[in-house]
């Protein structure tokens, strides 16, 4: 059993450049891309991978600023209804999004989100160090505690223990991660002098996705950005305020302006209307959106998109959406 160290944070954080793409800058916003994307989706079959790099080719091409997968690993069917459950085969985060850093330059490349539960966090850093490195400095490490109880039985772990694993699990990844090494003593504390790689030349930030069964304030204190879910706009108002209360009473001295990230489903289409968990809408539709969310304080979105052709939509958003964001 490793020892967990609480660390104090660093005041003068070197991010990777990874996390300084995502931005939009102080008027606009950066948009991201789910992959992968394909019909096979939900169909018990796996998208190519070769298709999947070519979209992260294109997405990059385009303007799109992030690349994200989730980690899956087992085909457990899940959705918000049970007509719509769907058992997704997914490939392993880490292989995957190493194979886009090859194909790729300079996009953003992230998991949304490593289920840390199921995992030791020490794989964990091995795994982002290397993708780090392979990247060149663009990788972000995004974290979740994991909705399937059927995985945390298989891989005997305690679901309702996914709370204080998350706590212990992120305080080794922080010292990790941190390029200095007063920050990255804690880590070499839990391991008797053991670290998994290196010292990193710049800090791989560490992004809490839903809630990580985490409180709003807990996040703002520990995380360099959150990403919450689509919601209708009148709910997300509602959502953010709590982060910017949070914000106004909680202090990162290591992250003073963590992003703020949004995920939403995506048919692009000429006509509008509400999906699962997005929204079905014109190029003009989602420029509107997104300057809302902007607004709001959201400073990247990922897309999930279905419906017609991924490569198709993806160059429409880069020459009717992507000029006119800021």
């Amino acid at each position: 059993m490793f020892k967990v160290v609480i660390m104090d944070a660093s005041p003068t954080p070197i991010f990777n450049r990874g996390y300084t793409h995502l931005r939009g800058g102080d008027t606009g916003i950066s948009l991201g891309l789910m992959l992968p994307i394909g019909p096979e989706l939900g169909r018990g079959q796996m998208v190519p991978i070769q298709h999947s790099i070519d979209l992260a080719r294109r997405a990059e091409d385009a303007g799109f600023r992030g690349l994200w997968v989730r980690d899956v690993p087992l085909a457990i069917p899940q959705g918000l209804s049970p007509e719509n459950q769907q058992a997704v085969y997914l490939d392993d985060p880490f292989l995957m999004l190493g194979a886009m850093a090859q194909a790729t330059s300079t996009i953003a490349l992230g998991t949304a989100a490593t289920v840390l539960p199921l995992r030791h966090p020490l794989h964990v850093a091995k795994s982002a160090l290397t993708l780090d490195r392979l990247s060149g400095g663009r990788f972000i490490l995004g974290i979740g505690s994991g909705d399937r109880p059927e995985e945390f039985e298989v891989f005997s772990k305690d679901l309702d223990g996914r709370r204080d694993a998350i706590r212990r699990g992120w305080s080794l990844l922080r010292a990790a991660f941190a390029p200095d090494e007063p920050g990255r003593a804690p880590l070499l504390e839990a391991t008797d002098g053991h670290a998994p790689t290196t010292v990193p030349d710049t800090r791989i930030p560490l992004i809490a996705v839903g809630s990580a069964r985490q409180t709003v304030q807990w996040i703002v204190r520990n995380a360099d950005g959150w990403a919450t879910y689509y919601r209708p706009t009148e709910q997300q108002v509602g959502r953010l305020d709590l982060w910017n209360q949070a914000r106004e009473s909680v202090r990162n001295p290591a992250n003073p302006d963590p992003l703020l990230i949004s995920s939403m489903g995506l048919e692009l289409t000429d006509t509008s209307g509400e999906l699962e968990l997005g929204l079905r809408t014109t190029s003009r539709g989602l420029i509107d959106h997104l300057h809302t969310m902007r607004e709001l304080g959201i400073h990247h979105v990922i897309l999930n998109i279905s419906g017609r052709p991924a490569g198709e939509v993806i160059d429409q958003i880069g020459t009717e959406v992507l000029p006119y964001l800021g």
